[in-house]
């Protein structure tokens, strides 16, 4: 009798446990893209952009090299997103370029140029490298700013492509579809440079000191400014090439107001940061520091003493512009930009009717079990029908309490839930009958009935649920949510088959003499 009081009460606790999980349902329940509604965007990844990158900043320190051991006059620049040029070496300076290039052999191939230069071209491997890390790091930043959007069960997934350089990113419950997309492809590549020249209206007077050639070593880019009748113009300034600080040396970025209680934002560095940009901003006090975003000048003020750790970022922002860049900018800087290849946005009364059809759709098929249960096991058929009942709660509960989302094809694994309860229940009452047929007692036929079936049931449980395993492993977006939905009703069907369903039959056994079972 204490055995039945301690089943019964830990099958009351855990139901009820999980009908508080789900109730309210519209509050509880995570719904998917395909039920809620939201935006769906396939997004491939330029991967040159990466390449070009690495090709640049290779081109800079094989330059510095160069300086350093005393080879003037030669020039190197990246032709392309995969090559090199050095060009304008003098004789008996071979030995030196050689020297310097020393670390590039494991990734560039040299080749003699025309005129006594040097082309270095990037091997494949080391392409291929870079534009997979490209795709894997455009991911995470991706995964980061919807994180921080607030998008409940977001998919930020690889979708193929011939090069692999494609993402699958869904977004249940977003409205603002447009800011969404801004936050997701803004590259935010924040610079911090040193103000060579300017501000200057145009690029030919900014240069003008130069001969209207940029030098070797520096870079010119716009930038706003307001003008004496209060509009914005476009300015340029002629700035360093090489940044004495770059987003990745960000610790944080948030939100905040200016001395004219203008919308701004406020930004901190990591300790290697802070170090370069002490160093840059004490020897430099005096002179004006760009602060650049994705190529644009926001503001240029000016080094009034040694900066170590803080900097605030100005530029004539609104409020939402401001906490839309202090999130991509603690999320981090895309590796290279996006192309928008499909965008579709589902509207929520798609999702509406697909929530209605799959309730009435498992309405129906609890009725058409019950029926099944009822005309074939009679009586017995009501213990199948409460166990199926406590599998359905249980389940429900258990993806409220992970916070999993329910997708359209997780109803489908949903209705499949009920099929397999029928199925166990079936299974044990055709060996129950079979006992009974045998002449041996009510009792007895149900202990053996339940005992021979387990060993059954946990064989075929176990092997569904690895292949919701790989499913949910290897699959995306609305296969997962049918993995999830399946995992969670596989292992919630075994425990309500065998110990809630033995539990009522023991139930009704304890309360009085039973000589027949309705079955």
């Amino acid at each position: 009798m204490n055995n039945l009081r301690w089943r019964i009460l830990l099958t009351v606790g855990i139901i009820g446990a999980c009908l508080w999980a789900i109730i309210p349902p519209a509050q509880k329940i995570r719904l998917g893209l395909d039920l809620k509604g939201g935006v769906h965007l396939v997004l491939k990844v330029n991967t040159d952009d990466a390449l070009r990158l690495d090709a640049e900043t290779t081109a800079e320190s094989l330059r510095t090299d160069l300086e350093k051991a005393g080879v003037t006059g030669a020039a190197v620049e990246a032709t392309g997103p995969t090559e090199l040029r050095v060009t304008g070496l003098q004789p008996g300076q071979d030995a030196a370029l050689r020297q310097a290039a020393t670390t590039l052999v494991p990734m560039w191939d040299r080749e003699s140029g025309v005129g006594g230069g040097y082309v270095f071209r990037m091997r494949l491997a080391r392409q291929t490298q870079l534009r997979d890390e490209a795709v894997r790091q455009a991911q995470d930043t991706i995964e980061r700013r919807v994180n921080e959007l607030g998008v409940a069960e977001p998919v930020v997934a690889r979708h193929g492509g011939a090069q692999g350089d494609q993402l699958l990113v869904q977004l249940p419950g977003v409205s603002d579809v447009a800011r969404a997309k801004e936050i997701i492809r803004s590259t935010a590549m924040l610079e911090l440079k040193l103000v060579e020249q300017g501000p200057a209206s145009s690029k030919e007077g900014l240069l003008a000191a130069t001969g209207g050639q940029v030098p070797p070593h520096g870079q010119v880019l716009p930038g706003l400014q307001t003008g004496s009748d209060g509009r914005a113009e476009t300015v340029y300034y002629l700035l360093g090439k090489a940044p004495i600080v770059t987003g990745r040396d960000l610790r944080n970025a948030k939100p905040t107001l200016d001395e004219f209680n203008q919308p701004a934002v406020h930004f901190s560095l990591n300790p290697e940061g802070a170090r370069k940009f002490g160093k840059a901003t004490g020897d430099n006090v005096g002179r004006q520091l760009a602060i650049v975003l994705d190529n644009q000048v926001r503001s240029a003020p000016r080094i009034d003493e040694r900066i170590t750790d803080e900097g605030r970022i100005t530029g004539g922002f609104t409020q939402q512009e401001a906490q839309d860049l202090s999130l991509v900018l603690r999320s981090g800087a895309l590796p290279a930009s996006l192309t928008y290849l499909e965008e579709r946005t589902i509207g929520p009364s798609l999702g509406a009717d697909s929530v209605r059809q799959g309730i009435v759709a498992s309405l129906i098929s609890l009725l058409l079990v019950t029926l099944f249960m009822l005309f074939f096991y009679k009586l017995s058929g009501v213990n199948a029908l409460v166990a199926l009942l406590g599998n359905l709660i249980i389940l429900l509960g258990a993806m409220a309490y992970v916070g999993a989302t329910m997708t359209l094809p997780g109803i489908a694994g949903f209705i499949l839930t009920m099929g397999m309860g029928v199925d166990s229940n079936v299974l044990i009452f055709e060996r129950i009958k079979e006992e009974l047929e045998a002449q041996r007692g009510v009792r007895a036929s149900i202990n053996a009935g339940f005992s021979r079936v387990f060993v059954t049931l946990i064989d075929t449980h176990l092997s569904a649920l690895i292949g919701a395993a790989f499913l949910f492993q290897f699959g995306t977006g609305p296969i997962r949510g049918f993995a999830t939905t399946l995992f969670f009703g596989l292992v919630s069907n075994l425990f309500t088959s065998t110990f809630v369903s033995r539990t009522l039959f023991e139930l009704v056994l304890s309360r009085r003499q039973v000589e027949t079972l309705s079955i």
